[in-house]
């Protein structure tokens, strides 16, 4: 296909082939519509399906890693030890885990992980993170000012945790041409709010094997 330039002088300019260019920008158009639409798939699998695509941190390490320590953490001795002592459940709250990998990592998510596979486990109470208490307590000033007295939540109420767990998430990457190791390591530990004793620590593994293009890596 081509298109005809023809010159009618230096005052008139270029003048194309009116008929022929429209249908030249719509074919050329429609080429590169298909071409991108055809170039993506979207397939839709179950939320708990173990899905690996770059080998990096994803959601099944997250909740797979959250699983396997509150199972160890509340299987541990310290449990049975605090309800005998005290004649109650634990209270523990989810305090900081730091990301000390290589790459980027949600910690948001795996806390919320952690948090649910506590709550799902029952064998402790675990109460708000710092910045969730922060929203409650301007609730609790709002309602202070505008709730019914019968319906407000005065303040001084609130359950003080016993633990506090904490963590990180490390990583090493090794890799040679095409191949690469992934390794990470979450460390984990309960510690004792009224003693800085350390009641528990966890620890799980997680090594992936990535093969593909050596320049792409």
């Amino acid at each position: 296909m081509s298109v005809i330039l023809k010159c009618r002088g230096p005052k008139s300019g270029l003048v194309a082939n009116s008929w022929a260019i429209p249908g030249i920008v719509a074919a050329l158009f429609s080429v590169m519509l298909f071409g991108c639409s055809a170039s993506r798939q979207v397939s839709r699998v179950s939320a708990d399906a173990v899905t690996d695509v770059s080998g990096d941190w994803n959601d099944t390490d997250s909740r797979l890693v959250s699983e396997t320590m509150v199972k160890d953490l509340t299987s541990a001795s310290w449990v049975d030890n605090f309800t005998q002592d005290k004649g109650k459940k634990p209270t523990v709250i989810v305090g900081k885990i730091t990301n000390r990998s290589y790459e980027h990592i949600d910690v948001t998510t795996f806390v919320k992980d952690l948090e649910r596979s506590l709550l799902n486990d029952g064998v402790v109470n675990f109460v708000a993170s710092s910045r969730e208490r922060d929203q409650i307590r301007e609730e609790r000033k709002d309602q202070a000012r505008e709730s019914s007295e019968d319906t407000q939540k005065g303040p001084g109420q609130e359950t003080g945790a016993d633990y506090m767990l904490i963590g990180n998430i490390s990583s090493i990457i090794d890799k040679e041409g095409g191949e690469a190791v992934k390794y990470y390591q979450i460390n984990m530990e309960l510690v004792d709010i009224a003693t800085n004793q350390k009641v528990w620590i966890g620890e799980k593994k997680i090594k992936k094997i990535v093969t593909q293009d050596k320049y792409k890596f």
